[in-house]
């Protein structure tokens, strides 16, 4: 499995309105060319799009679609906006998508603490009263 990574950089448009336009053709020819995943994240500066194939030669099948080189020439800022490399989006080092980490179990939680009761005055029966009050 190899995931192939086009990052889509905000430009004279936004890159959310290139994927409106071009989102639907991206995933179809994904699909039809062998994609076993795929993902858009969108980030600050614009979108990415995670496609995970079994090999390269389905990656260059996909890659030479009119659908996939029409969307790639349309993006918002065609000198500086367009990255397309192996490997997952972002700069994780690694061939394989992070996975998210597993939540922790309902055993994790940590155990409430009873609260003490309040301390309450309460008049001692066995003092005398001061010798200059009136009785």
């Amino acid at each position: 499995m190899e995931i192939w990574t086009i990052e889509v950089l905000d430009g004279q448009f936004s890159a959310d309105v290139w994927s409106e336009s071009h989102r639907e053709h991206l995933v179809e020819a994904a699909v039809t060319h062998g994609a076993k995943d795929w993902r858009w994240v969108r980030r600050d500066w614009g979108l990415v799009l995670e496609v995970e194939f079994d090999d390269v030669d389905d990656w260059v099948r996909f890659r030479a679609t009119p659908a996939v080189t029409a969307a790639l020439d349309a993006v918002p800022d065609p000198v500086n906006g367009l990255f397309i490399y192996l490997g997952p989006g972002g700069s994780s080092g690694k061939r394989a998508r992070r996975r998210p980490k597993p939540r922790p179990a309902a055993g994790a939680a940590e155990i409430p603490t009873p609260t003490p009761p309040p301390i309450r005055a309460t008049p001692t029966p066995h003092l005398r009263p001061p010798a200059n009050t009136v009785a």
